[in-house]
């Protein structure tokens, strides 16, 4: 079986009635595939029409009910409505079998198979997410069609749809705008899902988003990252200061009972400030530089300068999330730094382990949005170069 790249696309009503976690949750958990990228798009009139074309030439060719079905839907639904657009998010995963797989765990789209099917037993995400509903009255006529998600049935269809995602891409913004929904009142705010989450294939990305998904809030944002060690120095920064200023004096003041105890005798006042000033900064340092090895895959003292700008080691994925009150929201749901002081029924209560394997990081102002989403360039996104170097390894 050889490596394919395909990818699955959420459509705007999946969005909307934020069942993107559970969706994501099924594909990562019941596949061996990499997640390789991710993005949201503003969609409009001229993609529309470019994918409906390729869905009728392709799908079409073995099944033209099936192809027309799709193809209108894509129609009516991926262009803009009252000069607003609506979202669409494209995931994109890798592995041998891909098109295969991912076609497994999304289901078919079949009237024999509708949403008044009596055997439905909601094993695949159209099972549980889609609607195909006929006329009781006129079998075979379709009222009401929702497929929840698109994604091609094997690697000729997925290939000549890839480029349609890549060209678009690379004319499209990053952050989606104009958006259904948007008012001027609302803001924006920064979601990383952390390198634990990646570790091996599971629900718990999709699970988290899941939960953040009550705040109301929209995804208008979204990559697969790999934190070079520059961009995590830089990212968690400030966290250096805090760490000596809280940590240090606590670790000095630890130091100089050891020595007492160990030494047995008394030593003067001064003592304490002098451990604090090396023992102490240097405890502090040592679990900042933790905290970047975490988010990047290498410790920063062990990583020469030629390869601090090299994408990090471990995989996250971060999400930029928009509405009325969004930082607060975002944070309430994922409760406090400590994992173990976390309310229950917060992120961090239910998938964190201590303060830095803390499952989700959220920007805590708007200043703090903006300089992070500067940090990890958030208008950029590998999705098109991705694509376009597997397309051009698949022709050659």
């Amino acid at each position: 079986m050889s490596v394919e790249l395909s990818y699955v696309l959420i459509t705007p009503y999946s969005l909307k009635k934020s069942r993107t976690g559970g969706i994501l949750a099924r594909l990562l958990s019941r596949t061996d595939l990499d997640f390789v990228g991710a993005r949201i798009f503003g969609l409009d009139r001229q993609f529309a029409e470019a994918y409906a074309d390729s869905l009728l030439k392709t799908v079409g060719r073995t099944n033209k009910e099936r192809a027309k079905l799709l193809a209108d839907y894509v129609l009516e639904n991926f262009t803009e409505k009252n000069g607003k657009k609506e979202r669409g998010l494209f995931l994109l995963f890798k592995g041998e079998g891909a098109c295969a797989k991912l076609s497994s765990v999304v289901g078919v789209l079949d009237p024999a198979h509708s949403s008044s099917d009596p055997f439905l037993t909601g094993e695949t995400i159209r099972d549980t997410y889609s609607d195909l509903i006929e006329d009781k009255s006129q079998p075979g006529v379709i009222r009401y069609f929702e497929p929840a998600v698109l994604t091609p049935p094997d690697i000729e269809c997925a290939v000549k749809k890839l480029k349609l995602f890549a060209d678009f891409a690379d004319r499209t913004p990053n952050i989606a705008e104009n958006i259904v929904g948007v008012e001027d009142t609302d803001e924006r705010t920064l979601v990383i899902i952390k390198p634990d989450n990646w570790r091996h294939p599971s629900s718990r990305p999709g699970n988290i988003i899941d939960m953040l998904s009550r705040t109301g809030l929209r995804i208008i944002g979204c990559k697969v990252y790999r934190m070079s060690v520059r961009e995590a120095l830089e990212f968690y920064g400030p966290v250096q200061g805090a760490l000596r200023s809280k940590l240090a004096p606590v670790i000095g003041g630890k130091a100089r009972t050891i020595l007492e105890a160990e030494l047995d005798f008394k030593m003067n006042d001064d003592v304490t400030g002098s451990l604090t000033e090396t023992v102490g900064k240097s405890y502090a340092d040592d679990q900042f530089y933790r905290i970047i090895e975490f988010m990047s895959g290498r410790r920063p003292t062990d990583c020469p300068e030629n390869e601090m700008d090299d994408p990090g080691l471990v995989k996250c994925l971060v999400l930029i999330y928009e509405g009325k009150n969004a930082i607060a929201k975002i944070r309430n749901v994922l409760g406090p730094t400590d994992p173990t002081k976390a309310p229950g029924g917060t992120v961090r209560r239910d998938f964190g382990s201590d303060v830095m394997v803390n499952t989700a990081h959220a920007s805590d102002s708007p200043e703090s949005v903006l300089r992070e989403m500067g940090v990890i360039q958030i208008t950029q996104n590998n999705i098109s170069r991705y694509i376009n170097e597997f397309l051009k390894e698949y022709n050659s």
